[in-house]
């Protein structure tokens, strides 16, 4: 790894950031916190700019709606856009999973009506894979897609879904098969969100939002020119798309410690500042250590992908250690702040209540995009080498693993 910019690297920074002065607003203390509508709006009318402006998806082809740059020049866009008051990760589920599967599967015609949508947010896109009844088994899924002529018929109902009720497109893993094990019993496809037969319920979470959906598909038509790879191919789609998922989330993985930072500068116990107290100072430096070790982590993965390589499983190191990180930190600042801790009020709160509000969705960001555990065995199977879990349903057809749905 480099962390020095290359000229043109450095060329192409000091572009953005004369960009971002004159378009992007400055971060600022007491702004309040909008409606959840208000933010998918604000998030709308900034894509829509920086496509204009020609930085969406800089590592797309230009014909697709991107910039034809690479990775590095993501990265460079992000940190620098990492400074303003703007939603940039806000549609980076529909972009950073579903981009890719479009890109990858979906005919040339395909990808040039819906891939520049997308990239400007004109379109939002959602993925649907997890199911209440497969939990984390993504394989475990069983909603069917039946093939009728030229059509598929979809029935069954997906959970956790981010964004499902602003998105007008979805990628969803369908059950196409269960006389075959069930990793090979899948297809991928992509779906209209406002056709007839498709239901999203939003689910509403304990900060007042609602970030994440359940989906009921009934009798939902699929025309099969929306199919996104092989009939049966669908695990295959669905680890190019988790590939993608977990790079995606690295780039945006809050692991809240800039904020304690920023925090414990202002913060004082008994007329002392709170940096000064040995145990807030050994809570730093742990954190500061992971902190560190992500971004290495992520900027060595980047690199990779720059040089053509894949987004592998390192990925999950950042979303597990990231995800578990800001959770903790944002427990430990509440602690910090004493009785002022449970103030959710943005206009008296410290950094607008960003503590109260990372403490109460932060659960949920340890579920999105794979769980803890999910993350551990990715890890230690892939990037460590380790044997698999044993697996009972190894080889079984679909139709003859056991479920909750079969009477004794």
């Amino acid at each position: 790894m480099d962390f020095k910019d290359t000229p043109e690297q450095a060329a192409f920074r000091a572009e953005v950031r004369q960009w971002l002065t004159a378009n992007a607003r400055p971060k600022q203390s007491g702004a309040g916190r909008p409606s959840q509508a208000e933010r998918y709006d604000d998030a709308k009318r900034w894509y829509k700019k920086v496509a204009d402006a020609g930085f969406a998806c800089l590592d797309w082809p230009k014909e697709y709606g991107g910039a034809g740059l690479s990775q590095i020049h993501k990265v460079i866009w992000s940190q620098e856009v990492a400074n303003y008051a703007e939603p940039d990760g806000y549609f980076v589920i529909g972009i950073g999973n579903c981009g890719p599967a479009i890109m990858h599967f979906a005919s040339e015609q395909q990808k040039q009506h819906l891939l520049p949508r997308m990239a400007s947010a004109e379109d939002v896109w959602c993925q649907m894979f997890s199911e209440p009844s497969a939990g984390s088994d993504v394989a475990g899924l069983r909603t069917s897609a039946v093939k009728q002529g030229d059509k598929w018929v979809v029935n069954g109902q997906k959970i956790w879904t981010s964004g499902a009720q602003h998105s007008d497109y979805g990628v969803i893993l369908c059950r196409t098969d269960t006389e075959v094990s069930k990793y090979r019993g899948m297809t991928m496809f992509y779906i209209d969100m406002r056709q007839p037969g498709v239901d999203v319920k939003p689910i509403k979470q304990m900060d007042g939002d609602a970030h994440f959906n359940e989906v009921f598909f009934n009798d939902a038509e699929i025309p099969d020119s929306q199919r996104l790879g092989e009939i049966g191919g669908g695990w295959g789609a669905a680890l190019l798309v988790l590939m993608n998922e977990r790079l995606a989330i690295s780039g945006v993985q809050p692991d809240g410690f800039p904020e304690l930072l920023q925090l414990v500068k202002t913060l004082q116990i008994d007329g002392e500042p709170v940096s000064d107290n040995p145990s807030v100072r050994e809570h730093l430096a742990d954190w500061y250590c992971q902190h560190a070790g992500i971004k290495a982590s992520t900027n060595r993965m980047l690199t990779a992908v720059a040089k053509g390589g894949m987004p592998g499983a390192e990925a999950a190191l950042g979303k597990l250690v990231g995800a578990v990180m800001n959770q903790d930190i944002a427990n430990y600042a509440l602690q910090l702040l004493g009785e002022s801790g449970p103030v959710m009020n943005p206009d008296f709160a410290p950094q607008q209540a960003h503590f109260q509000k990372t403490a109460l969705f932060s659960p949920g960001i340890r579920l999105a995009g794979g769980t803890d555990e999910v993350m551990r065995n990715i890890i230690a199977e892939q990037v460590l080498g380790m044997p698999q879990e044993p697996r009972a349903d190894k080889g079984m057809a679909f139709k003859d693993i056991p479920s909750g749905n079969q009477s004794a």
